[in-house]
């Protein structure tokens, strides 16, 4: 059953689930506000916590809109790209050969043939990502089975548009948003870790953060400079707070 609190010019639709906590977020791009409860909670009890986040759910509209955001990359001569938390440049070189991406020092060269649209470009270009992404995940994901005894059974990147990282934990799997290839490597592997840390417990509960905390303890100062830093224009952050 699906209910709508309102509280001033904010509304928050709640959703009662089979959930042991409440799960209150602040979804992007626009603010919208959701509450996930544990089945049975009344509508009172639910509007009663909502108004003690108030202050919260301010704060994360306001870091919403004022988060900075990358113009959408238009793949040309000399336009800036990031990788792994750094500034390149962009090098268009054009041949009849296939196309291709490489890296030298502070410049992307991009190899493409005459008339390439730029949905093209960008394609080859979120190829060569993958690539960079698939070269250093495994030796990570390697390295955390070991410290947590768990094993993932396999991992996907892909494009995502509210969240960094994902976890299925019945199949064993981890997802990765593609976009931490433009992030410092020690922010990609605090999203591998939290995703994994999920094999051993689903929730985001009091015991998922103690665990967190007590194999990655520097996660909150990881998490603020992951969600500071420029999103594309596509990608934004979910503000979530953990009931």
């Amino acid at each position: 059953m699906n209910d709508t609190i309102v509280l001033g010019d904010i509304e928050i639709e709640l959703t009662r689930k089979a959930v042991k906590h409440a799960h209150l977020s602040v979804h992007p791009p626009h603010g919208r506000v959701s509450l996930v409860a544990p089945a049975g909670t009344r509508l009172d009890v639910a509007r009663a916590f909502a108004i003690t986040k108030l202050a919260w759910i301010r704060q994360q509209r306001s870091q919403l809109r004022a988060q900075a955001r990358e113009a959408p990359r238009r793949f040309v001569q000399r336009e800036t790209h990031h990788l792994w938390g750094r500034r390149h440049l962009l090098a268009i070189c054009i041949a009849d050969a296939k196309p291709a991406v490489s890296l030298d020092h502070r410049r992307i060269t991009l190899t493409i043939r005459p008339d390439t649209s730029a949905a093209k470009r960008a394609e080859v270009v979120h190829e060569w990502h993958k690539s960079l992404l698939h070269g250093v995940v495994p030796a990570l994901i390697e390295k955390w089975e070991r410290r947590l005894s768990v094993q993932v059974t396999a991992y996907f990147l892909q494009r995502m548009k509210t969240k960094w990282g994902s976890c299925n934990h019945r199949a064993g799997h981890i997802r990765l948003n593609t976009e931490l290839v433009k992030k410092p490597k020690d922010l990609l592997e605090y999203v591998i870790v939290h995703e994994m840390l999920h094999l051993i417990e689903p929730n985001h509960s009091a015991r998922f953060v103690e665990l967190l905390t007590l194999h990655y303890p520097t996660w909150r100062e990881a998490r603020a400079e992951l969600n500071e830093l420029p999103l594309s224009a596509e990608v934004w952050r979910e503000q979530v707070l953990l009931g």
